[in-house]
């Protein structure tokens, strides 16, 4: 799919791997809104081509004024909506019974679930809505794409990450059928399930976790994924028609251990 001149709402997209993919869809010249709790950087959100709308990704009607918000812009810019690429996440960390034998906070659980799987699932069923009234383009007659975000924890889960690895896993598993619902329509899917990349959150961790994952968990490259990598990755999805329907690892070759 071209991505000059058309719309794309990135959810998370003023920090980290949203951020680094608006600014890789701003170099190829297409229209970004930004669906996020927090405003992007200043030199973002200064650019023509960026609209920013402060969302809530667990509260349904921010979402859904986010997308009537989006769809009215690319009418005033011309730049008809593209896609979605769902970046919000949250990285919670709970073993299932914890030192004392107390079980999971119930409360978390449903905070991940809220974030991970349901902001995805809602943010991307209300901008269908819109996207399939986009003139399909091509000889293939697309309309649009839609990216969403697993995770390694949705295949080797460490501990600590039942939560987090079960809102993962279920995204993993919604591209195919979610792919399969769309085909009349042009419309593709497809997830991405980003390895270790360097984060506020992975250089936060104590030098001896990271020493570990470089030692056991990573391969070729021997070092935590880039934000620009992920950025390039969901461009390569968005331009190469064929991949419809899968979830790609972006991990380096890495598998996490049991146990770091």
């Amino acid at each position: 799919m071209k991505i000059e001149n058309r719309t794309f709402i990135v959810s998370g997209g003023s920090s980290g791997l949203g951020l680094a993919t608006v600014q890789d869809l701003l170099n190829s010249e297409a229209y970004v809104s930004i669906v996020d709790r927090t405003p992007p950087p200043s030199d973002v959100a200064a650019n023509a081509t960026v609209a920013y709308f402060q969302t809530d990704i667990t509260e349904l009607a921010e979402i859904g004024r986010a997308v009537e918000q989006t769809v009215s812009w690319t009418k005033k810019t011309g730049a008809p909506l593209g896609g979605v690429i769902n970046c919000a996440g949250v990285a919670t960390a709970a073993k299932i019974l914890d030192a004392n034998n107390e079980p999971h906070a119930l409360d978390l659980w449903e905070f991940t679930i809220a974030v991970n799987l349901t902001g995805t699932f809602n943010l991307t069923r209300l901008a269908l809505k819109h996207l399939v009234d986009v003139k399909p383009e091509g000889g293939d007659g697309e309309r649009g794409v839609i990216v969403m975000v697993a995770s390694a924890a949705a295949f080797e889960g460490q501990p600590g990450q039942t939560a987090y690895a079960a809102t993962k896993g279920a995204v993993r598993s919604m591209a195919l059928p979610m792919a399969r619902d769309l085909a009349r329509h042009g419309i593709r899917v497809v997830t991405i399930a980003p390895g270790v990349f360097e984060s506020s959150m992975t250089k936060s961790m104590p030098e001896r976790t990271r020493k570990s994952l470089k030692d056991s968990g990573l391969v070729f490259p021997r070092r935590f994924g880039l934000a620009d990598e992920f950025a390039k990755t969901v461009r390569w999805v968005l331009e190469c028609a064929y991949v419809n329907g899968e979830t790609v690892r972006l991990s380096g070759a890495g598998r996490l251990p049991g146990k770091l």
